[in-house]
């Protein structure tokens, strides 16, 4: 018995054509089945057990993430808060008569407080705090004024 080469392209096609077509409907038949299942009471237990690794690993991850951003949010935020209130305090124009008064450097205290007074505190701020310095180093620590 010999086949035809043409019988045996025919025979090739009537397959491919009704392979098609069954494993689409085979296909068709088990998402039918697949999504009556699913939303289904009885799935829902199953399928929270069957993905509890996966439920875990993500909540493992959002947790170390939230850590991660917890941590580097605070160094950042305190950070920026530290430098903010030493740059405010440099610039308060009270610091310096209160530096001054307490090293008891009563000339440096009357002349911040009237560069304050005269609106030229900023403008001071950069020369006042090497001179300060200089006039604390040379003044006397404790200052009598006549009085026991």
């Amino acid at each position: 018995m010999e086949i035809e080469p043409t019988t045996l392209i025919a025979y090739a096609v009537i397959w491919t054509v009704f392979y098609f077509f069954l494993s689409n409907y085979i296909a068709e038949l088990s998402r039918q089945k697949w999504t009556t299942w699913v939303q289904s009471e009885e799935s829902d237990d199953i399928l929270v057990e069957a993905l509890q690794a996966v439920i875990e690993e993500i909540e493992d991850r959002m947790h170390d993430k939230l850590e991660v951003f917890q941590t580097h949010f605070q160094k950042s935020f305190f950070g920026s808060v530290g430098n903010m209130t030493k740059k405010a305090q440099s610039l308060d124009p009270l610091n310096k008569i209160r530096k001054a008064a307490k090293d008891g450097d009563w000339t440096s205290m009357m002349v911040e407080y009237a560069a304050n007074k005269a609106g030229l505190g900023p403008f001071m701020a950069q020369n006042s705090t090497e001179t300060a310095q200089n006039r604390t180093k040379t003044a006397p620590k404790e200052v009598k004024f006549g009085l026991k």
